[in-house]
């Protein structure tokens, strides 16, 4: 073999082993990126997974697009006097649930939007900004404010759908109304109700329960 013919060989696997370093760091920088997503959003990854028809290139692109957006925002703490207020607005809608559901849902659905734009989210006119801000910051529980939107737009919703919607949203209102909290104010004080408005306040008249 000629030192020439030995010169383009070794270059040939020089070039393919470069190749493969790039290829390999690329894959475990993707590898590492979804791992992060999921690590942040939690069940909001797999819902925007799903939303993008399975497309993790498209899911990843619109979560770190909201991330950009509003992974800055600060949520302001709520003072004591205000938050008692929305606990307040929140056990009477889940008792005026019994005669008028529809309206309960309604009222839940605009009370956190409410209660959003108060803690520093976009306000109640920009719904879908507002959305994608709380899915950075509350992906957990997100989905509740979806859940009682799609409820409310539902002419064919049922009584239990519903009831199921506002039990849904219910996760969302205590992360509003408890996470930062002004110093010396106990989250559990921010809990809108006792363990009775979980059952049978829910229930519509005539339900049997």
């Amino acid at each position: 073999m000629s030192t020439l013919t030995a010169v383009l060989i070794l270059a040939v696997l020089v070039a393919a082993l470069l190749a493969a370093g790039v290829l390999f760091r690329a894959r475990r920088g993707k590898g590492s990126g979804t791992r992060s997503l999921k690590r942040r959003f939690g069940p909001e990854y797999d819902r925007t997974l799903e939303r993008h028809g399975g497309d993790s290139e498209s899911a990843h692109h619109d979560l770190r697009e909201r991330v950009e957006r509003h992974g800055g925002i600060r949520p302001l703490p709520l003072e004591p006097a205000i938050r008692e207020h929305y606990v307040a607005q929140w056990t009477m809608l889940q008792e005026r649930f019994v005669d008028a559901p529809r309206q309960a849902v309604a009222d839940a659905d605009e009370l956190l939007t409410r209660i959003a734009a108060t803690r520093g989210f976009p306000d109640p006119h920009r719904r879908e900004e507002q959305l994608a801000a709380l899915s950075v910051h509350h992906p957990s529980h997100v989905e509740g404010l979806r859940t009682v939107r799609r409820a409310v737009h539902s002419a064919s919703a049922s009584t239990e759908e519903l009831r199921e919607a506002l039990v849904h949203a219910r996760a969302l209102f205590e992360d509003l109304t408890a996470a930062g909290s002004p110093a010396g104010t106990e989250a559990a004080g921010a809990r809108p109700a006792s363990g009775r408005h979980r059952g049978h306040l829910l229930k519509p008249k005539g339900s049997g329960a």
